[in-house]
C-alpha cells in the first residue's frame, strides 16, 4: 500500500481520526473527522477554540495514551494524566506537538546544538582537524616511536646527543620527593631550569620559583649499528616523559619530540583531540575565563557612579545612595580624610587613585570612631565597593543578587573574545577555519562552506569525514528549507522568536524521518516573511508526503489555501465560540458563508484608508546605527504616524528597533541600564515625551499573574469590595481580598487556586485545589457579595460580562472597556497567565497602556501584533492602533502581515536579504509608493494586496 497524500488509507487501517463529543474548555460537544495523512489547517477567531480542539483534545489524548503504555511502576513516578473531556477517538496515531511556548531560557543553548549540527561538527573537528600552536602557529605533529627513532638517526648522525625525559614543566615547589624517587629508579643526573646536575643527598630547588626538570636517560652518538641500544633509551625516556622526549645538542640547543600532538619549536603539546575539546558546555573545552558563555557579567565604575558631577553624600555612588550616619561612609569618609578630601567633593575631582581605593579598596587599615566607647577607633581594612557587590553577587540571597544586577554590565569576554572556547580547541582547523568561526557564519554561508570540501581535504581526512559530512549537510538542508537561513549556530535559543524556535524544531523533526505520527503546530508562520511563507508550506507537505499526519493552527491565508483539509471553528470567541462552522478541501470551504470563507474568497476584506496620513512634520531620527548585520543605517520617524517596519527575517528589523532604538529611548526617559547597538547620533527626543513597547513576552510566569491583576483593574475592583456595607460591619479592608496576601486567601494553595505538581521526568503540572476547588479565598471573603457576585465569581467572568456587570463604574469600566476593544472579550478576567498565548499576552499589554490617560505624544512600538489573529480580530486591533495615531501619537509596527502593512501610513522596508545580505534600508513612503519598488519583497506582495 502507497503511502502517499493521494491514499489516505494507511497501514493502520483507519481512514480518519474520528473525535466524537469533544467538550474542553469551550468546546460545544463537537465531533470531527480529520482525514490521516493529509496537510489540515485548523483556523478561527481567537479565544474560538482551536487550540482547545488540536492541543487540549487531540495531543492531550494522544499523550496520555503514551503514558498508559507504560509499566504500573513507571507511572507512579509520574501521576496519571487527566483525560481530556471527549466521548472518544478513533484511530489516533502517536502525537509530536510543536508549540511556541517552549523555547529553553537558558544561554547555553543554540541554534547548533537544538539542530545537532554543533555535535557533528565536533565530531569532525575531533576526528579530521588540524592542530596549530597558539604560540608560534606552527602544525603541530605527533609522531610514532619508529618515526622519533629515524628521525634522531638520520639528522643527528655522529653528534654527540643525550636523552631527556621531561617531569617537571613550568611549575612551582621544593621537588624534594622527586629527586629522591629519581635516584631510588637508578638515575643520577638530572637537567633543572637548564643546567644538567648530579643528584646529591637532601638535593632540593627554591620552592617560590617556577622551575623546568628533566631527567638525564642517556647519552649517545646516533649511528644505524646502534639502532636496538638506541631504541631501548628512547623507549625508556618515552616511558618517563609521559610520551614526550628531549634532545640536547652540546651545544644546548634542544629538539622536542612527542607521541602526541606538539610544537616542535616551543615543545607546546596539546592532549588527543576528543568531541568534548570542542564542546563550551564540557570543562574539557570550555573558556575558563567565561565558563563557556563568551560573555562576563562584571560590575564596573561606570554602572556604579553614572554622573560624576555629584558629590558622594548626594548619591554619586548608586549602591551606596545618599548621605546616611552608617558605618560604610564613615569608612569613605575616613579614607577620603587621608587624602584631604571630604563626602561633598564632586566625583570627578577625586583623584584616580583615590577612587580605585573606593572600588577596589587596599590594605591600609581605616581608622573609624567608636560610637559605644567614645575617644577609641576601629582600625579595619576596607574591601571596596566593587569587590563588596562581587562579594553579595556570589553569596547572597535571591532579592540581593537581583539589586546587584543593577549594576552589573555584560561584556564580551576578554580571553576568547567571545569564541566561548580554551584557547587550544581554536587551534584545531579544517580548510583554515576554526570550529568557532563556522558556528559564526549564517545557515545560507555554511552550507556554501561545505559544498565541495571534500576537495579541500587530504586523503586521510575524506575517509575519516565522509559520513559526518553527509549528516551535517542533511540538517543544514532542513534549516535552509523551513527559511532560517539567515541564522547562525552560535545565536542563542532564547534570543529567537516564538516562530524561529518552532520552524527549528521542525526543522529537527523533518530530519528525525519518522513515519505515521500525527504532528500538531502552533502557528509555525509566525515571524515570517510572505516570501519564505512558500518554503515553510514545503517543508509541512514533505512531512505529510512521508505518510504523517500534519494538523496546524494557523491564520495565514497562503497556507488555508495550500492545505488538504480546512476546519473552521467559531462562530465567535469564548461561550460564543467552540462549534464547527464550516469544513472541506479549500474549494468546498470558500463556497461556505462563515466568517473565514468570506474573507478568503474576498467577499469581506480588511478596510483601509486610501488617505494616508502626512504626520505632524516632525521627525525623529536614529542615524548611523551599525549593529549586527545593519549597515550603516540611517532613520527616519514622521511623528503622528502608523508607521511598519518590515523585510524578510532576518533582515535586521528587531536589531533596529529593539536593540538600537528602544534601548536608546528607554534610556532617555527611564534611565534604564540596557545599552543600545552602536549608532552614531539620535535627533527629535524633545518632540515626544515617553516611549511603551508592547512585546510578546508573558504578562507572568505564575498562575498568579493574570488580566486584572496586569492591566490594575483588579485593585479598582478590590476596593470597591472593600466599600460594601458587609465589608465595613466585619472590618474587612483591601487587602482581604488580595489571593497574593495572607487573611482572606484560601491558606491550602496560598490564594493560587492551583497546586503545582512537580513531575519527575515531565513538565510540571497544575491542578485544582481541593479546599477551595479553584475558588483562591475562604468562605468567609466569599460571603461578600456585590449585585450578588462574590470576589471570586467575578475573577471568572469573561470581559464581555464584566463589561455589562460594572457598567456603572467609571474607574474599573474604562480599564475593561479596552480589553474588550482588543478583541479580548473571550478571556475571563482571572484567566492564568500561563494559559494566555503570546498574542494574548501582547493584546492585554497594549489594553493596558491604552486604558491610561495618554498626551498624544507617545511612541508605541508594537511586535507583530497580529501574532494569533484571525482576520477579523486584526481588523478590530487596526482600529485600537488608528485611534491612538489620531489622538497624535505615533505607533511604530514590526510586521509581516499585509492587512497590517497595506493599512500604514509609511513603511520602511529592510533588506534585500536575511543575515549578512540584509541590514539596509531598500524602501520608504506609503505603500502605494513600496509597491512599485523593483528592489524590495515587501513591495512585490504588496502589490497584489493592493
Amino acid at each position: 500500500m502507497s503511502l502517499t497524500s493521494k491514499n489516505p488509507i494507511d497501514n493502520s487501517g483507519h481512514e480518519f481520526i474520528d473525535i466524537i463529543g469533544a467538550r474542553e474548555h469551550n468546546l460545544k460537544n463537537i465531533s470531527v473527522s480529520l482525514p490521516r495523512n493529509q496537510f489540515i489547517v485548523i483556523t478561527g477567531i481567537s479565544g474560538s477554540g482551536k487550540s482547545s480542539l488540536a492541543f487540549d483534545t487531540i495531543y492531550a489524548e494522544g499523550q496520555r495514551r503514551y503514558m498508559e503504555s507504560f509499566s504500573a511502576y513507571a507511572r507512579s513516578f509520574i501521576g496519571n494524566l487527566e483525560r481530556p473531556d471527549v466521548d472518544k477517538i478513533n484511530g489516533l496515531s502517536p502525537v509530536i506537538s510543536i508549540e511556541q511556548k517552549t523555547t529553553s531560557r537558558n544561554p547555553r543553548s543554540t541554534v547548533g546544538t537544538v539542530t545537532e549540527i554543533y555535535d557533528f561538527m565536533r565530531l569532525l573537528f575531533a576526528r579530521a582537524g588540524e592542530a596549530f600552536s597558539y604560540l608560534t602557529g606552527e602544525r603541530m605533529i605527533s609522531q610514532s616511536e619508529d618515526q622519533i627513532l629515524d628521525s634522531i638517526i638520520s639528522n643527528f648522525s655522529g653528534k654527540k646527543l643525550t636523552l631527556l625525559a621531561p617531569v617537571i614543566k613550568g611549575r612551582k615547589g621544593h621537588y624534594r620527593e622527586l629527586f629522591v624517587q629519581i635516584r631510588k629508579q637508578g638515575y643520577t643526573k638530572v637537567r633543572v631550569d637548564g643546567v644538567v646536575q648530579d643528584i646529591v643527598a637532601k638535593m632540593q630547588v627554591d620552592r617560590f620559583k617556577i622551575h623546568d626538570i628533566e631527567i638525564v636517560i642517556d647519552r649517545i652518538v646516533p649511528d644505524k649499528k646502534d639502532r636496538h641500544r638506541i631504541g631501548q633509551s628512547l623507549a625508556t625516556a618515552l616511558k618517563e616523559g609521559k610520551g614526550v622526549i628531549i634532545a640536547l645538542e652540546e651545544t644546548g640547543k634542544t629538539h622536542h619530540f612527542s607521541k602526541f600532538l606538539m610544537d616542535p619549536k616551543t615543545g607546546l603539546s596539546y592532549d588527543e583531540p576528543a568531541p568534548n575539546n570542542f564542546s563550551f558546555n564540557s570543562p574539557y573545552g570550555a573558556c575558563p575565563v567565561c565558563t563557556g558563555l563568551g560573555v562576563i557579567e562584571e560590575i564596573t565604575e561606570e554602572s556604579i557612579i553614572p554622573d560624576k558631577k555629584l558629590s558622594i553624600s548626594r548619591g554619586g555612588i548608586l549602591p551606596l545612595g545618599e548621605y546616611r550616619d552608617i558605618w560604610i561612609f564613615k569608612k569613605v569618609e575616613a579614607i577620603l580624610k587621608r587624602y584631604k578630601l571630604t563626602l561633598t567633593t564632586p566625583i570627578k575631582e577625586i583623584p584616580k587613585e583615590v577612587l580605585h581605593i573606593l572600588m577596589h579598596g587596599d590594605d591600609v587599615p581605616v581608622a573609624v570612631p567608636s560610637v559605644k566607647y567614645p575617644g577609641t577607633e576601629w582600625n579595619t581594612k576596607f574591601e571596596g565597593i566593587i569587590s563588596f557587590l562581587q562579594k553579595l553577587k556570589e553569596e547572597s540571597t535571591e532579592s540581593v543578587k537581583r539589586w546587584v544586577e543593577d549594576f552589573t554590565v555584560t561584556k564580551i569576554c576578554p580571553e576568547c573574545h567571545g569564541a566561548r572556547l580554551k584557547k587550544e580547541s581554536l587551534h584545531f582547523k579544517i580548510d583554515d577555519k576554526n570550529i568557532s568561526q563556522l558556528s559564526e557564519l549564517n545557515i545560507d554561508a555554511l552550507q556554501k562552506w561545505f559544498d565541495g570540501l571534500e576537495k579541500r581535504l587530504n586523503e586521510k581526512q575524506k575517509i575519516i569525514a565522509a559520513e559526518v559530512l553527509k549528516e551535517i549537510r542533511k540538517r543544514i538542508g532542513f534549516l535552509l528549507d523551513v527559511g532560517l537561513d539567515y541564522l547562525h549556530l552560535n545565536r542563542p535559543l532564547r534570543t529567537l522568536s516564538g516562530g524561529e524556535a518552532q520552524r527549528i524544531r521542525l526543522a529537527t523533526q523533518i530530519g528525525t524521518q519518522l513515519v505515521g505520527v500525527l504532528y500538531i503546530l502552533d502557528e509555525p508562520s509566525i515571524g515570517l516573511h510572505a516570501r519564505d511563507n512558500v518554503k515553510l508550506i514545503k517543508a509541512l507537505k514533505n512531512l505529510r508526503d512521508l505518510g504523517n499526519s500534519v494538523i496546524v493552527v494557523e491564520h495565514d491565508k497562503e497556507m488555508m489555501l495550500e492545505c488538504d483539509y480546512l476546519i473552521d471553528v467559531g462562530p465567535g470567541a469564548g461561550r460564543h465560540g467552540g462549534n464547527i462552522v464550516a469544513e472541506g478541501t479549500p474549494k468546498d470551504f470558500i463556497k461556505n458563508k462563515s466568517t473565514t470563507a468570506k474573507y478568503l474568497s474576498g467577499e469581506i476584506a480588511i478596510k483601509y484608508s486610501k488617505e494616508r496620513r502626512k504626520g505632524s512634520g516632525e521627525k525623529l531620527s536614529l542615524l548611523g546605527a551599525t549593529g549586527n548585520n545593519l549597515k550603516n543605517v540611517n532613520l527616519e520617524l514622521s511623528l503622528g504616524t502608523l508607521t511598519c517596519i518590515t523585510g524578510v527575517s532576518g533582515s535586521g528589523k528587531s536589531t533596529l528597533i529593539h536593540e538600537t532604538l528602544f534601548p536608546i529611548l528607554n534610556k532617555h526617559f527611564f534611565n534604564s541600564r540596557t545599552e543600545p547597538l552602536p549608532f552614531k547620533k539620535m535627533d527629535g527626543l524633545k518632540l515626544i515625551d515617553k516611549v511603551i513597547e508592547v512585546d510578546q513576552s508573558p504578562i507572568g510566569r505564575t498562575p498568579r499573574s493574570n488580566p486584572a491583576t496586569y492591566t490594575g483593574v483588579f485593585t479598582d475592583i478590590r476596593d470597591l469590595f472593600a466599600q460594601m456595607p458587609e465589608s465595613k460591619i466585619r472590618g474587612y479592608k483591601t487587602g482581604r481580598f488580595s489571593f497574593n496576601v495572607k487573611g482572606g486567601r484560601c491558606e491550602t494553595c496560598e490564594g493560587a487556586g492551583l497546586r503545582l505538581i512537580e513531575m519527575e521526568f515531565l513538565p510540571d503540572v497544575h491542578v485544582p485545589c481541593e479546599t477551595c476547588k479553584g475558588k483562591r479565598y475562604n468562605r468567609e471573603t466569599l460571603e461578600v457579595r456585590f449585585k450578588g457576585k462574590s470576589i471570586s465569581d467575578v475573577l471568572d467572568m469573561t470581559v464581555e460580562e464584566a463589561v455589562a456587570f460594572f457598567e456603572n463604574q467609571p474607574k474599573i469600566l474604562r480599564k475593561i472597556e479596552t480589553l474588550n476593544e482588543v478583541g479580548l472579550g473571550y478571556i475571563s478576567l482571572g484567566q492564568h497567565a500561563t494559559t494566555l498565548s503570546g498574542g494574548e499576552a501582547q493584546r492585554v499589554k497594549l489594553a493596558t497602556e491604552l486604558s491610561k490617560r495618554d498626551t498624544g505624544k507617545t511612541l508605541y512600538i508594537l511586535d507583530e501584533p497580529t501574532t494569533g489573529l484571525h482576520f477579523q480580530d486584526i481588523s478590530h486591533l487596526l482600529d485600537v492602533l488608528q485611534k491612538l495615531v489620531d489622538k497624535g501619537n505615533t505607533v511604530l509596527v514590526i510586521e509581516h502581515n499585509m492587512d497590517v502593512i497595506k493599512s500604514a501610513d509609511h513603511i520602511i522596508d529592510l533588506g534585500p536579504e536575511g543575515g549578512a545580505g540584509g541590514g539596509r534600508i531598500i524602501a520608504m513612503g506609503t505603500p502605494e509608493e513600496v509597491s512599485k519598488n523593483p528592489a524590495s519583497y515587501t513591495g512585490k506582495f504588496l502589490k497584489a494586496e493592493l
